[in-house]
């Protein structure tokens, strides 16, 4: 006898652009009904490049799961979180997110931008590689070096406004659409706000706060759910 159960999995793209095309596919799941040593499974079936699993609707619990494994911070997951918990009934106008890699504030704009605040000595330990031009990141087909198993690749397109794409092989992720975690590091390293047009069409907002935080922001949309076998907590 299992006590597997139909679980449903709320399906959003997370930095979408203006029109609401493209972004990072993310599944959203109630903690309360996946037990936690089957969340990799799940995450490996659903083959998103993150699924996250809320565990506290008002303390802003949550875990993170790629398809390979766990890990305690990212942004495009975080990002989408915080757009379905600031539409709870009640919800406050910022919240405080909390990962296994530390308090993260989360608001949305008048604009309908989502954004966080993050931590970056916890985010994943991304390469970051500056091409000459944007043309140099179009044309890859994967990393470029075998030891680069979580890279970003970037080139200015102009002042403040860069070309990007995320590999991420480490996590099981052949090619990441949007990646916040990047982005944060990113913006951190030019210093100054940034503009960041990712994989085959995302848009994403970072910008510099101090020397061990910053944030990034942006659109996201909600497709339609889908729904995944899982064992319950107990």
């Amino acid at each position: 006898m299992t006590d597997n159960h139909d679980v449903l999995v709320r399906v959003l793209r997370v930095f979408t652009d203006e029109a609401g095309r493209e972004g990072n596919a993310l599944g959203v799941i109630d903690g309360a009904l996946v037990a936690g040593d089957d969340r990799q499974r799940v995450a490996h079936v659903l083959g998103f490049s993150e699924t996250i699993f809320i565990d506290g609707y008002e303390t802003g619990e949550l875990r993170i799961f790629t398809p390979g494994v766990e890990i305690p911070l990212a942004g495009h997951p975080l990002v989408g979180a915080a757009w379905l918990l600031l539409r709870e009934p009640g919800a406050p106008t910022m919240l405080g997110l909390r990962p296994p890699g530390g308090l993260v504030h989360a608001w949305a704009n008048a604009d309908e931008r989502v954004w966080i605040e993050a931590p970056l000595g916890t985010l994943p330990d991304w390469t970051l590689v500056q091409l000459d031009s944007p043309a140099e990141v179009e044309d890859l087909t994967g990393p470029v070096r075998a030891d680069h198993d979580l890279v970003a690749y970037w080139a200015w397109i102009e002042t403040g406004v860069m070309r990007a794409r995320c590999f991420a092989p480490r996590f099981e992720i052949a090619e990441d659409e949007a990646t916040g975690s990047a982005a944060l590091w990113l913006t951190a390293l030019v210093e100054m706000p940034t503009e960041i047009r990712q994989g085959r069409g995302s848009l994403l907002f970072a910008r510099p706060v101090d020397a061990e935080r910053a944030e990034v922001g942006g659109l996201v949309v909600e497709d339609e759910p889908l729904h995944v076998e899982a064992r319950s907590p107990g």
